[in-house]
This record gives structure tokens, C-alpha cells and sequence, in this order.
């Protein structure tokens, strides 16, 4: 087997500003990687969280901390750059795994409202990647 560093990105939108909100969102979208990518804990090598500054109830990284065999994963927290007209109460993840998958074979979750930030990943995690597609414009 083949092990490389590789990176799975994602974002998700929290209803509100509040404990209870951004601990479904981020439970929800760390679900959604753990599913999709098999992902091991032993197997990351870090997470970066990114929240827009509308989000300040709690840390994403403590919700991750309470992740069964999380415990010893790296994790930090910081805020996005706040660009106006942005999407709000955005939450993003960078997740740096060791894993003998091939890029394409990543799954990088957007979900909730965020589903708009990478509409193109969407689509492409719903094609199968051997498929050839046509597109007229």
C-alpha cells in the first residue's frame, strides 16, 4: 500500500449562535467525513477549524475532542476572514489524514447552506469517477 498525506476539506452552517446549533453542525459534518472516508482517528494528522465571526458559543475543536479516540488528534480553531456578503455562520474544516486512498476518491462534505460554496465538488461526488459525462453550454 501506498500512504500519503492528504487533505479533506469541508463546511457546514450552524442555525444559530449557540452551543446547541454549532455542536449539530459540526457533529453532522464530522459524521459525514468519518462516513464517507472511513476515516480512522489514528489516522489524522491534524484538523484546522474555521468559523465566521458570527459563531462564538463554543470551540468546534472541543465538540471534536469529545469524539471517541479524538482525544489525541491535533486540533485548532481560528476565524475566517470575514469577506462582506459572505456566507454566515459558516463553519469550515481542513483534515489532514495519512491514507492509501487517491485524491479522487476523497469525499469532501458540504453541507446545509455550504452546499453552494463547492457546488462543483457536489456534483462530482455524485458522479462515479470512471463515468464519462457530456455537458452542453
Amino acid at each position: 500500500m501506498n500512504w500519503k498525506v492528504r487533505a479533506i476539506r469541508g463546511a457546514t452552517t450552524a442555525t444559530s449562535n449557540t452551543s446547541e446549533a454549532i455542536r449539530d453542525a459540526v457533529v453532522e459534518l464530522l459524521n459525514a467525513v468519518e462516513t464517507h472516508n472511513q476515516v480512522d482517528p489514528e489516522d489524522i494528522v491534524s484538523v484546522i477549524f474555521t468559523t465566521t465571526k458570527d459563531l462564538d458559543a463554543i470551540f468546534p475543536a472541543a465538540i471534536a475532542r469529545e469524539r471517541s479516540n479524538w482525544e489525541n488528534v491535533p486540533l485548532l480553531d481560528v476565524q475566517q476572514m470575514h469577506v462582506e456578503g459572505s456566507l454566515e455562520r459558516c463553519i469550515r474544516i481542513l483534515i489532514h489524514i495519512n491514507t492509501p486512498k487517491p485524491q479522487i476518491e476523497i469525499y469532501h462534505p458540504y453541507l446545509r447552506k455550504a452546499k453552494n460554496l463547492r457546488p462543483d465538488w457536489s456534483l462530482a461526488q455524485l458522479t462515479p469517477p470512471n463515468s464519462v459525462q457530456s455537458h452542453r453550454f
